[in-house]
């Protein structure tokens, strides 16, 4: 069982705002003039380049040290059906090769994730398969 750089309650946060995000959609009425307490506040469902989900969910990725990182690509990764727990070390030392060739690691590891569709999910699914609990009421992240 391969021991993690990253907390388990560091990707369970993680988890959490990259489902908040996920269930963003495009903007459907770009125009509308409408109170939003008239719509039911749906409006908080729209993507747009204002959204603080995405910018909570980038700087708190962004935040993370290297080998913290590493383990978000990895697990991804994992619970996306690209290698088996026994393969953990060379499905981590494929993310810092892939890493060694960004020009910022840190910026374009954080828009990699971020561009993967189902974040939460995969991050979850790659949990599970170590066996590791990540669920948790906790809503905001524990250093």
């Amino acid at each position: 069982m391969p021991e993690l750089a990253i907390s388990a309650d560091k990707v369970a946060f993680i988890i959490e705002k990259a489902r908040e995000f996920d269930v963003k959609e495009a903007d459907s009425d770009p125009d509308s003039g409408s109170n939003a307490a008239d719509d039911g506040e749906t409006d908080v469902l729209e993507d747009d380049s204002s959204d603080p989900v995405a910018a909570e969910l980038a700087g708190f990725i962004g935040a993370l040290n290297e080998d913290e990182q590493l383990d978000l690509v990895t697990l991804m990764w994992l619970g996306r059906g690209d290698g088996e727990v026994d393969e953990w070390d060379d499905l981590r030392s494929r993310a810092a090769e892939a890493r060694a060739e960004y020009r910022a690691p840190r910026r374009e590891a954080v828009q990699y994730l971020l561009g993967e569709p189902m974040l939460g999910d995969l991050l979850a699914d790659g949990m599970d398969e170590l066996g590791i609990d990540w669920s948790d009421e906790r809503t905001t992240p524990v250093a």
